[in-house]
């Protein structure tokens, strides 16, 4: 990750890896914009304009001349505030049912244009797979992967604020020459051959510390997923979510046996990646 641009963005070097944990938002008509959620941590998402999936409505509608009115539910399964992406993956998932519900046809590339808009990790939510994202992370180039990838998410108690981790970031490299982001070449190469060995080995999140000095006590339980058996262990996005490799689906389901019961996380959770992006089902 590169310094603050004159924007308040960062220029980026990020590896986007979509993993088998799903939202599924729901479209039907009503009278005027409304927004319901249901499932854990449901009261802590917005259902006012702020949320992703109601700004994703608007934006579409705007762009076709006809008034927003739908009513989208929001079934949450992705951790909320976790540094997954789950608001984003509500916004793609909004944009592609509005865009069934209204009949509107519109185009991959429109729809992408208007994830741009709506923020950095809302393009890859709709493309899915493995993505390299550059500029604020709205450019994506197709990476390739050469099998599955085992991973176990634990859900901490509360949120962190993307925008607090960032500022934390550029607090923590203040008077320090940023270098220019670059994707690993190791890294690129793992997610080639499929080897999550060497994938572990490559693992890098330049926001951790970040999210560490904010939330000391992620270290616990980055700790207890390392010495439950995982290859790897790094914060998830801008936290406060970590996220563990693992060797295989009986991998996965020790590690996320021992983070429970370590009592540093709330929850966690097996899944694998990659994984397709927004869809209608």
């Amino acid at each position: 990750m590169g310094a603050a641009r004159p924007d308040g963005f960062h220029d980026l070097a990020n590896v986007f890896l979509a993993v088998s944990l799903y939202d599924e938002v729901t479209a039907t008509p009503a009278e005027t914009l409304t927004v319901t959620c249901e499932g854990p941590d449901a009261d802590k998402v917005p259902l006012d304009r702020t949320n992703l999936a109601a700004r994703a409505a608007e934006l579409l509608a705007a762009r076709h001349g006809i008034a927003p009115d739908v009513h989208l539910h929001i079934a949450k399964d992705i951790p909320v505030a976790g540094g997954m992406a789950g608001g984003s993956a509500d916004g793609a998932g909004a944009l592609l049912a509005c865009d069934a519900l209204w009949g509107l046809g519109s185009s991959r590339e429109e729809l992408l244009e208007i994830c741009a808009e709506l923020g950095s990790d809302v393009p890859f939510s709709l493309v899915g797979g493995a993505a390299l994202g550059t500029g604020r992370g709205e450019r994506l180039a197709a990476l390739p992967v050469g099998g599955a990838f085992h991973w176990v998410f634990a859900v901490a108690d509360g949120g962190l604020s993307t925008p607090a981790v960032y500022g934390e970031f550029d607090r923590l490299t203040e008077g320090t020459d940023v270098p220019e982001p670059a994707a690993s070449p190791v890294l690129l190469d793992a997610l080639r051959t499929g080897d999550p060995t060497a994938l572990a080995a490559a693992l890098a999140n330049d926001l951790q510390p970040a999210a560490l000095s904010l939330r000391p006590s992620l270290a616990a339980t980055l700790a207890a997923g390392t010495e439950a058996g995982a290859l790897a262990a790094l914060v998830s996005g801008s936290g406060p979510t970590t996220a563990f490799l693992v060797k295989d689906a009986e991998s996965a389901e020790t590690v996320a046996t021992a983070l429970i019961a370590s009592g540093t996380c709330r929850t966690a959770r097996a899944t694998t990646s990659p994984a397709p992006g927004a869809r209608i089902v």
